[in-house]
């Protein structure tokens, strides 16, 4: 038995993205997918005394967006500075800042990321360490590509061996279950409800924000308030 989950990289994401890359065995960053403007791909958020602050790394967009995220390359590297000064700013007084910052930092300040999705990827193995999620990240390039929406991600499933794809729920909209029920791979929706409340800084509790502001939070700790990640 082989669970599969298969989904754009996303920068600093929520909680419940690790708690979905917790929940596989393999899974596979889609950043063969366009694209998108005004999406998680390059920007998430953090909390401050005057409310949710977007972080965003600014990326080079050719032509009319018909480019691939894995081909997005980040316009200009002092975006990197900013960011840590914010989360420097906004969290210096959370319990486990210094013990976040220690490996965190050095991340922000490397500047070696020429395209978002080896940004994107680093910062998430890098949380998945420190939660202690041993699941394997692969890439979609790492497989042969067919057409069809669902189509494609069945038989990335099928390449992968998978005998279970585990899905978002907001592809409900367009995902086939048939084309999966056809190849004997089981289709199960991943449900984001009914996270518990942790204690945060600066006023009204956020569940959508970067999981930078749990980490800081709670540190070691974080799986408490978290579905399927163990320490």
């Amino acid at each position: 038995m082989k669970k599969v989950a298969i989904l754009q990289s996303n920068y600093i994401p929520w909680k419940g993205y690790f708690d979905l890359i917790a929940a596989v065995d393999e899974f596979i960053l889609y950043d063969d997918m366009q694209y998108t403007r005004r999406d998680w791909r390059n920007r998430n958020q953090i909390k401050t005394p005057q409310g949710i602050q977007w972080l965003t790394v600014p990326v080079l967009v050719k032509g009319k967006f018909f480019q691939k995220i894995k081909e997005t390359e980040i316009d200009d590297s002092s975006w990197a500075a900013v960011h840590w000064k914010a989360l420097i700013q906004n969290y210096r007084r959370s319990p486990h800042f210094d013990e976040i910052a220690e490996w965190l930092e050095p991340l922000y300040l490397a500047g070696y990321y020429t395209h978002i999705s080896t940004l994107n990827r680093a910062f998430l193995e890098a949380v998945c360490r420190y939660l202690g999620i041993k699941t394997v990240i692969t890439n979609s390039w790492d497989y042969t590509l067919c057409d069809g929406k669902t189509e494609r991600l069945a038989d990335l499933c099928d390449q992968a061996g998978a005998t279970e794809y585990i899905s978002g729920p907001a592809a409900r909209d367009y995902v086939e279950e048939g084309i999966f029920t056809n190849m004997n791979i089981k289709l199960t929706w991943f449900d984001y409800a009914g996270y518990p409340e942790y204690k945060q800084l600066w006023g009204d509790f956020s569940h959508g924000v970067t999981i930078l502001d749990l980490l800081f939070n709670c540190g070691k700790k974080a799986h408490l308030y978290m579905r399927y990640v163990q320490p």
